[in-house]
């Protein structure tokens, strides 16, 4: 095998193995709808919002009277999930005063977030995003996002 035979050959290996697991706004989407499902269900109106492997956005959904702070807190659960690659409500006790990561929450401009309500997304044994749910109480978003993630 040549060396261009071989590195088309790698090329084409890594492009089919991002692909498979890759978030795709479809799978956002199905995200999106179930967690708005456990919303209604439990009654309350909440901000989803959905991110890739970088912390991007993906799709974003407000529900009907949500709060306007859901918006940012939506994403900055999202963000901090897939960022330390861990649900969000992992990290308040780490945060503390005298804690392993006190003052953690002050980096990322402001976008690291320690209340519950981020979960990040694994497909095939990778992260490929997260999603993060605010408008409840903390053990309602908690609730929400966990009923969120979707098989593909």
């Amino acid at each position: 095998m040549t060396d261009k035979e071989m590195i088309n050959r790698i090329t084409e290996n890594l492009i089919t193995s991002i692909n498979n697991s890759a978030l795709t706004l479809k799978i956002a989407k199905k995200i999106i709808q179930k967690a708005e499902e456990k919303a209604e269900e439990i009654k309350v109106a909440t901000v989803i919002t959905v991110v890739d492997e970088g912390g991007n956005l993906v799709a974003v959904h407000r529900m009907d009277d949500s709060l306007l702070i859901s918006l940012s807190a939506s994403f900055n659960k999202a963000y901090t999930a897939i960022a330390l690659k861990m649900p969000t409500e992992k990290l308040y006790d780490l945060v503390l005063p005298g804690k392993p990561f006190y003052g953690l929450e002050s980096i990322e401009s402001g976008k690291i977030c320690v209340f519950g309500g981020g979960i990040p997304i694994i497909k095939n044994g990778r992260f490929i995003g997260a999603v993060g749910v605010s408008g409840g109480t903390i053990e309602q978003d908690i609730l929400i996002a966990n009923s969120a993630i979707v098989e593909d």
